[in-house]
């Protein structure tokens, strides 16, 4: 009796954002569409400073580290939502459930540590200038990466543990679009009082202590931003905290909004919103703030796209440039982009001012 009881029921029935048959092709088409842009952004931040020696340091380590989680969050819940669409089914397995739920939690937590420790690089970064390289070794890089992936992995699996140990009676009908914490909370025919203590307790563990750290760390930069001199680089600095900071206030405000609400009526619609925004816009929206704004990235994206293009349309072969009379320097500076300003003298070498 006991084994029916953990899993009386062996799917859950996602009902969506939407339920209106004439709403489902919209949505469809919109969230491919942001689910195809956060893929693309977030794969060029990562190629480009992987391909790009100059970006090897502790800023774009981090920043790296936050595509892939935007990358796998963003794939955990949408993928999924798009399939049920397509397919008319708005089944899901109960092992499938469990592991989403599981990925979610894991990769969403994962993004509040990486804003805190980037906000701690930016901390050392402008505070520090001198100790910089010092402070932020390798191995303390590896470990304000590595450090988090273990936490954030247990929370999931207390989390999921303990969901497994819950009893799901005749309602499977899960009011979302992907399996979260708290809907299932809601369909549980349990006790939950130890599952929403130990989620009220990773709560404030998991996310006020990154927030508290992302506060620090700028009340640190803004006194010492307050004392620069130059309006310039007040204005640099400041425009850098305040793109970061408004991603902090989205994630956190979302994370609230939806996890630490005590227990009772709510409603589902602000809770879709809310996942929706942690789920789907912010790792769509976090290469443009973080990334396409910054003009080392930006100059690592023109080059990853040049080499791109190189491969898929490589110059002519040498000899073509040898039978019509042009400078083997030429082919040479062809191979990394176009080289050709003619002027008005006419002369071959004025066509060519690489080689002169």
């Amino acid at each position: 009796m006991g084994q029916d009881n953990h899993t009386s029921v062996s799917e859950f029935l996602l009902l969506g954002l939407s339920e209106r048959p004439e709403q489902q092709w919209p949505l469809f088409g919109l969230f491919l569409s942001m689910y195809t842009v956060t893929i693309v952004g977030n794969l060029l931040i990562i190629l480009a400073i992987y391909s790009d020696s100059h970006l090897h340091t502790p800023m774009y380590f981090f920043l790296s580290n936050l595509s892939i989680v935007d990358l796998c969050q963003a794939s955990t819940t949408t993928p999924k939502m798009l399939i049920n669409i397509l397919t008319h089914s708005k089944a899901i397995p109960y092992a499938g459930c469990l592991i989403q739920m599981y990925s979610f939690h894991l990769f969403g937590t994962m993004d509040s540590f990486l804003l805190a420790v980037m906000a701690y690089d930016r901390f050392v970064a402008i505070c520090h200038p001198l100790r910089y390289a010092t402070i932020m070794s390798p191995q303390l890089c590896i470990l304000f990466v590595g450090g988090p992936w273990g936490i954030t992995n247990l929370q999931s699996v207390v989390h999921t543990s303990l969901m497994a140990k819950l009893t799901f009676c005749a309602d499977n009908k899960i009011p979302h679009f992907f399996c979260d914490l708290m809907p299932l909370l809601k369909l549980s025919c349990s006790d939950t009082h130890i599952n929403e203590l130990v989620v009220l307790v990773f709560g404030i563990f998991m996310g006020i202590s990154p927030l508290v750290c992302i506060l620090l760390s700028y009340i640190c930069i803004f006194r010492a931003v307050l004392r620069v001199p130059s309006a310039e680089g007040k204005r640099k600095a400041f425009s850098t905290c305040g793109s970061h900071l408004t991603v902090v206030l989205l994630f956190y405000g979302t994370i609230f909004a939806v996890y630490l609400q005590p227990s009772g009526p709510t409603s589902p619609e602000k809770d879709k919103a809310a996942a929706v925004m942690c789920a789907v816009v912010i790792p769509m929206l976090n290469p443009f703030i973080y990334s396409l704004r910054n003009r080392d990235m930006k100059g690592a994206l023109r080059k990853l796209i040049n080499n791109y293009h190189v491969h898929l349309c490589p110059p002519p072969h040498p000899q073509v440039f040898s039978k019509l009379n042009i400078p083997l320097c030429v082919y040479k500076q062809s191979l990394y982009g176009p080289v050709f300003s003619p002027n008005h003298s006419g002369s071959l070498l004025g066509m060519y001012p690489i080689c002169q």
